[in-house]
């Protein structure tokens, strides 16, 4: 069963306003209040995915990284977004801490139980797709266009969307007027108190149809398929989920589109490592190059770049190319700064000679050059104690 997303943990629209966030999340938090629910371990957890749900959702940074890249996105940013879970608070105490301000500044609501304000005709939630797209380092680097043909829900090309047939039009409910909701008093351990249920006649809606298309049956959606272009910012990471709104399964009646959710994949490199931004290099050196020194070709994600190699170069040496690397994806999609290319020195220890190598090299074997001294024991050991750090 998918995980559900923070809107619809507060019953909101994608496009909702900051207020209608906030006024969601006050209807959730008093459903499952702990003050109304005692020893109810179910309601203390939809407590708690609320208040998750509006920690981030309230803040436009997070809600701005969240849109984009989903929880992933939100990692680490504090509060109940860090580290998964509820990281942040340790009880349901430090939730009215953080958001007295809802609850009148402590535990208690604060705020009236009864239905003076309608929540308004509800419109109908289009499915998330999720599609996968597999980029090379190059991708990454500059950032690329893809195109998917996707099998999805459709709005209905007859009605175009509204599910009456050609010349009609929705009704207004006659039970809720157009509201969505109707009233509805019971007795509960505050008294009498008035609840908005979901119109029964029109389902939340506020309409109701009497003449339904023919093609779509009344729904406004039918199966069908569509070529969707998505840009991919330079930096992505594998892993990474981007969010592409309104592009998913076409909702009914005219409702809020789903989403696409677009899971970055990375093909592994022939040539290169990614660390992070930054991308390793390992440079095989032969014996001589590494003894007497050399100019040697290092290939870029551009193009290749020429590096001195000092003589004497032992083995796990590292040289940077700075700002060869790749680039940082920030929260908004775009990008900044780039890594650099890490080059590790390796040397290539023949295993076949000729009569004559093998003579050269039994005539330097003796020789004190030829051995390491303490220093470069120390160089090379702790060039290989950081590797591993």
């Amino acid at each position: 069963m998918a995980e559900k997303s923070y809107y619809e943990i507060l019953g909101v629209d994608k496009n909702a306003s900051a207020e209608e966030i906030k006024k969601a999340y006050k209807r959730v938090a008093i459903k499952y209040h702990p003050d109304r629910n005692p020893g109810d371990k179910e309601a203390e957890e939809k407590f708690k995915e609320a208040a998750e749900a509006y920690d981030v959702l309230h803040d436009p940074d997070k809600r701005a990284r969240y849109d984009q890249f989903g929880k992933q996105g939100v990692n680490g940013a504090g509060g109940f977004g860090g580290g998964g879970g509820f990281g942040g608070f340790t009880d349901i105490n430090d939730i009215f801490s953080a958001f007295g301000d809802i609850f009148g500044g402590g535990r208690g609501f604060g705020f009236d139980f009864g239905g003076g304000r309608g929540r308004g005709a509800q419109r109908h939630q289009g499915g998330d797709l999720r599609v996968k797209v597999r980029l090379t380092l190059k991708d990454i680097l500059t950032g690329t266009t893809k195109k998917f043909k996707i099998k999805k829900k459709i709005t209905c090309p007859d009605c175009g969307g509204s599910g009456c047939e050609h010349g009609h039009s929705p009704q207004t409910c006659p039970d809720c007027h157009g509201q969505g909701f109707t009233l509805r008093q019971a007795q509960s351990i505050f008294g009498i108190m008035q609840q908005q249920v979901a119109c029964q006649r029109c389902q939340g809606e506020g309409t109701i149809i009497t003449n339904k298309c023919r093609r779509c049956q009344g729904e406004g959606i039918i199966s069908g398929e569509e070529v969707v272009e998505v840009n991919i910012p330079a930096g992505v990471q594998e892993g990474m989920i981007l969010n592409v709104p309104g592009k998913g399964h076409a909702a009914r009646r005219g409702g809020i589109p789903g989403d696409i959710q677009v899971l970055i994949e990375e093909e592994p490199s022939d040539t290169f490592i990614r660390d992070a931004n930054d991308i390793i290099y390992n440079l095989l050196l032969t014996v001589s190059q590494a003894t007497l020194g050399d100019s040697v070709e290092i290939p870029t994600l551009e193009n290749p770049v020429r590096v001195s190699i000092k003589p004497g170069t032992q083995p796990g040496t590292r040289m940077r190319l700075k700002g060869k690397g790749l680039p940082q994806v920030s929260s908004n999609g775009y990008s900044y700064g780039r890594g650099d290319i890490v080059i590790n020195i390796s040397v290539y220890i023949p295993e076949n000679l000729s009569s004559s190598e093998k003579k050269a090299f039994e005539s330097m074997k003796q020789s004190p050059n030829l051995t390491a001294g303490e220093k470069i024991k120390k160089k090379i050991f702790d060039s290989f104690r950081t590797y591993f750090q």
